[in-house]
């Protein structure tokens, strides 16, 4: 598989969703959990879904309890969490593994595209962001310490491309 439309997602309600859906557009891939110190991030993503929606950019969140055991709820609570806490309105997909023998297929492609420090392929922590081009190509991938709001930059390059 070469590109991010090789792949699909699940979305909350169990429907399963081609990436292809998104060909042309820059995506923000997200792990999430909602009880996290990175938390509050939800607010700047959706901040970013807000101001470059319409430009092209699609966030899309994957919730994940791998990391200290800080998203249990299930799809429904988590969903509702979201949207209650931090007016959510980006996709959020169904809960899934980002590392191990589990991990969602997407998750080892995309990790073995953008690795972390040392060309570590393993997610570390909660929000850990990757930026993917129109192109489907993966662009950068930035750390849960690193804001939503830091990456505009990044972002409007990768619209404009």
């Amino acid at each position: 598989m070469s590109t991010i439309y090789d792949f699909e997602a699940r979305q909350m309600n169990g429907t399963t969703v081609p990436l292809e859906r998104y060909r042309g557009k820059a995506l923000l891939i997200v792990n999430t959990a909602s009880a996290c110190g990175f938390t509050p991030q939800f607010g700047g993503l959706e901040a970013l879904h807000e101001k470059y929606g319409q430009r092209g950019l699609a966030v899309l969140g994957f919730p994940c309890n791998q990391f200290g055991g800080q998203d249990p709820g299930s799809n429904e609570e988590i969903a509702s969490f979201c949207q209650l806490n931090f007016g959510v309105t980006f996709p959020m997909m169904a809960k899934i593994d980002v590392n191990g023998p589990q991990a969602d297929p997407l998750f080892k492609w995309i990790t073995a595209e953008a690795p972390g420090l040392l060309g570590s392929r393993a997610i570390k922590w909660n929000f850990t962001k990757f930026l993917v081009g129109k192109d489907g190509q993966v662009i950068k991938r930035y750390a849960p310490t690193d804001k939503p709001e830091d990456m505009a930059k990044d972002i409007e390059a990768a619209l404009a491309a």
